[in-house]
């Protein structure tokens, strides 16, 4: 019985890049784990694969109907879903180990089995940071985070971009005050002004119980506008009461006094008091970066502050902020608007050294000098018309060729080929790596 043939595919939900694109997303990866660090975050990489009971410690929800997992042997594994969970599994088990506050950037693979639609991925790439503290976090550190977003995007090449910054104590002071007893329900109907608009969100807020007054009330609160320092001096107008809500208040003028500190442009960042993310999860100054030109692409970095990362695993307090970007659903969606992509390039190869037949050994060494110098080169060794060597290194977009003869060989000068421009020049070895060095 002859093999059959099966149709090469891929589920949906994965994504899957040609060389040129793969570069492009690899170079986006480089500049975020180089931001991350010049902040002095350190590199921690998890396995992909779990104990569930750890990673399900939590327990129920979305989370369980979304997770990957399996049983090999009488082991019950799961694929991570995220790398936060992960991470308070890694503190909790080598806190000893560690030195906090604890900073981290973790950039890896994870699973949601999640109905795949356009943008939406199984399997995407996480670039996540966060400071872990022991007990204790200065809020100094969500000012270092939030300017950590802005220099991160800025070295991917973006400038019109803004991070909204908000804080839940401010959000679930004001709510308590009001005596609204499902905060999460109201916050949730909130998120939705920007798709439903104002009067849509007054009526539902009307429906899950508030009075008139208190639902205008709400509407008037998340819509308080202006400059940062205008809006902090609105929310202590207002005169409420509540504990909560003035912490909030103070922790967010206090924010907003490093941001500046830390030379944040003011055009980059603004307080927001519609984002409410992370109902049952953050606590304190919470954030979302949107690009002004693709508003349509929503939030494309989020994140904030917990008050205690690890109470599943360890009886110890781990306050931590952190922020992630969801890098696969980025580069996609960046990809699909004409952003990035189109590069002709599709290999790291700088230069296409082509030997004649009798100047190979020259051509080696002269690929590994190029090479020595941190230059990508390549070799073509296959036999062909000359031709079919240029065509090769057009189809790649390596930018530079080099023709190694016997008459190079003997003058010391070889022509170098802008692929291009069509220009060519006379140079020696030492010359070319300097041209390609610049």
């Amino acid at each position: 019985m002859a093999n059959q043939t099966v149709t090469p595919s891929i589920l949906p939900g994965f994504m899957e890049l040609l060389p040129a694109d793969q570069l492009l997303f690899n170079d986006m990866l480089d500049t975020i784990k180089r931001t991350y660090e010049k902040y002095g975050f350190i590199p921690v990489d998890t396995p992909v694969i779990e104990k569930s009971e750890v990673l399900l410690a939590k327990g129920g929800g979305e989370t369980e109907k979304q997770i990957y997992r399996f049983n090999k042997g009488d082991n019950d594994l799961s694929l991570r879903f995220d790398l936060t969970v992960p991470l308070a599994r890694y503190v909790s088990q080598h806190f000893g180990e560690l030195t906090f506050p604890f900073k981290r950037y973790h950039t890896g693979k994870v699973f949601r089995g999640e109905k795949p639609q356009k943008g939406r991925f199984r399997e995407f790439y996480q670039c996540d940071i966060d400071i872990i503290g022991n007990e204790s976090l200065s809020v100094i550190n969500d000012a270092e985070i939030l300017s950590v977003i802005y220099s991160t995007f800025k070295a991917l090449g973006f400038d019109d971009f803004t991070i909204r910054i908000n804080n839940r104590k401010i959000l679930n002071g004001f709510f308590e005050s009001l005596k609204v007893s499902d905060k999460a329900e109201v916050l949730r109907t909130i998120d939705k002004l920007e798709k439903i608009g104002r009067d849509a969100v007054a009526a539902e807020l009307k429906a899950i119980g508030l009075s008139t007054e208190d639902a205008e009330g709400v509407l008037k609160f998340v819509n308080i506008k202006g400059s940062c320092r205008d809006i902090v001096s609105s929310l202590r107008e207002l005169g409420i009461d509540n504990a909560v809500f003035a912490e909030g208040v103070n922790e967010l003028e206090l924010v907003l006094n490093y941001i500046a500190s830390f030379k944040v442009p003011s055009a980059n960042y603004t307080v927001d008091l519609t984002i409410a993310r992370g109902l049952d999860y953050y606590t304190g100054t919470i954030y979302e970066t949107v690009l002004n030109q693709y508003p349509s692409i929503g939030s494309v970095c989020s994140g904030g502050r917990y008050d205690n990362l690890a109470q599943n695993y360890t009886s110890r307090k781990l306050p931590g902020v952190g922020i992630s970007i969801g890098l696969t659903r980025l580069f996609y969606q960046l990809r699909a608007a004409g952003v990035v992509g189109g590069s002709k390039k599709a290999t790291p190869s700088k230069i296409l050294v082509i030997p004649m037949q009798e100047t190979m050994a020259q051509s080696l060494e002269m690929a590994t000098k190029l090479r020595e110098a941190d230059i990508p080169a390549e070799i073509y060794f296959n036999e062909g018309k000359m031709g079919k060597k240029f065509s090769y290194a057009d189809k790649l977009g390596i930018p530079f060729v080099v023709v190694v003869g016997e008459d190079e060989v003997k003058s010391g000068k070889f022509k170098l080929k802008n692929m291009e421009t069509g220009e060519q020049e006379e140079l020696l070895l030492a010359q070319i790596i300097e041209k390609l060095k610049a």
